[in-house]
């Protein structure tokens, strides 16, 4: 898939991280979740825990990758506050007697030439982020 936008990358983020998430054997109970403005990327529910994710794609040049802030940086105290009031909606909607567990997915794109898909160079799975 070719990305013309930031919203076709943060997409394609949210797809490759529910997918990862899939793999290490969670399972997937909603994804774009809103509640008023409030909008939780990834909703997965694992053994003990339930999931409430953010997704943050950002694409790089691989020399500029150790220097360059991570997408988590992203995910400041305010889009924090709007995640667990989402979060706190979704639990009272669907009553769960699992921990809630806010975590944060960074996949890392690297920057490819126009007309070419752009490769994963690395995906970080940041468990209870905050």
């Amino acid at each position: 898939m070719l990305f013309r936008t930031t919203k076709e990358i943060g997409d394609w983020g949210e797809r490759y991280a529910a997918r990862y998430l899939r793999r290490h054997g969670y399972r997937i109970l909603d994804r774009n979740y809103r509640h008023g403005k409030y909008e939780i990327d990834v909703i997965a529910k694992g053994l003990r825990d339930i999931l409430f994710v953010e997704v943050k794609t950002r694409t790089y040049n691989p020399e500029e990758l150790a220097t360059a802030p991570p997408p988590g940086a992203a995910v400041d105290e305010r889009k924090q506050r709007f995640t667990r009031a989402a979060a706190q909606n979704y639990l009272y909607e669907h009553p769960s007697g699992k921990r809630p567990r806010m975590d944060v997915i960074e996949v890392y794109l690297e920057k490819a030439p126009e007309g070419q898909k752009p490769r994963v160079l690395a995906l970080h799975h940041i468990k209870a982020a905050y």
